[in-house]
This record gives structure tokens, C-alpha cells and sequence, in this order.
């Protein structure tokens, strides 16, 4: 009997496990919880082959990579436009009053608090991309191109060598 109320069925798990099936995949055939089929594992001494779990985890963990560099991609991207806009004309508006007017004003650069938040938002995008690089693993040269990338274009950092 399992907690459940439901009869085990060892025969059932042993043709199952004969078949390669794991741990989770026998629990779900049988209606069982996983843990009741890992007691019958140990109970009888049988091991489950791990082979895919370890190649399973393996692949995600290179899929996480990935993604890490596809990201770092993205926010370096999106720093380098801020920087290269932030000489650039600057749209000032607002809307109010009691006729809800729109006004806007073209200034010629961004206003010194919007250039801090870029520089601040850029800076914050390289500490980011810092620990990505060291993070990733796979794909490491290309994330460190793309640091030294944004470090020329926030003039901090050298070219690194490896």
C-alpha cells in the first residue's frame, strides 16, 4: 500500500524499469509518487541510469548559456544606442493646462540629468555584462568583444587579450 491508498505494483515497476523507464516516468505510469518508487529502488537495490538526466542538464545548461550571451547582446545594444543618442537633439514635451495643450521644445543636447541616467544605465549594462562573460562558459570570447565594445564606447576599459 502506498499513502495514497493505492496498491503498489512491483511487477508493474520492474517490467517499467526493465524498459529504461526513470524514476518519474514509472511514478506517473503507476499513479505513485515519485519518492514511493525511489523506496522500491533502494528497497530492491535497483539504480536508474542517470545518462540522460546528466545529458538533459548538460544541454539546459548550455541553452542558459546562450540565452546569457543573447541578452548581453540585447543590453549592449541597447547602451550603445543611449550613448551614440546622447549628443543628439532632445524632444522635450508636456501636456496641461486646463485645455489640455501639448507643448514641445527641441533642445540640442539631452538635459544633464538625462545624460546622467544614460551614463549611470550604460555603466550599469557593463558591471551587467561583466558577470555574464564570467558566468557563460560557452561563448565567452564573443561576450568579451562586446565588453570591450561598450567600454571604448563609455571610454573605460581596454581592449582584453586573450
Amino acid at each position: 500500500m502506498t499513502a495514497a491508498g493505492r496498491t503498489f505494483d512491483a511487477e508493474r515497476a520492474q517490467e517499467l524499469f526493465d524498459q529504461g523507464l526513470g524514476c518519474n516516468a514509472i511514478a506517473r505510469e503507476l499513479g505513485v509518487a515519485p519518492s514511493t518508487v525511489s523506496k522500491w529502488a533502494k528497497d530492491t537495490k535497483r539504480v536508474f541510469d542517470r545518462t540522460q538526466t546528466a545529458a538533459a542538464v548538460k544541454a539546459h545548461t548550455v541553452d542558459l548559456a546562450a540565452g546569457r550571451i543573447r541578452l548581453a547582446e540585447k543590453m549592449l545594444n541597447a547602451a550603445e544606442a543611449m550613448i551614440d543618442a546622447i549628443d543628439d537633439p532632445y524632444l522635450v514635451y508636456n501636456f496641461g493646462g486646463k485645455d489640455n495643450t501639448y507643448n514641445e521644445t527641441l533642445l540640442d543636447s539631452a538635459p544633464v540629468e538625462v545624460r546622467r541616467n544614460i551614463i549611470t544605465t550604460a555603466g550599469i549594462t557593463f558591471d551587467k555584462l561583466s558577470r555574464i562573460v564570467e558566468n557563460s562558459g560557452a561563448g565567452a570570447d564573443d561576450a568579451k568583444s562586446m565588453l570591450a565594445q561598450l567600454g571604448r564606447a563609455l571610454g573605460i576599459g581596454q581592449e582584453t587579450s586573450e
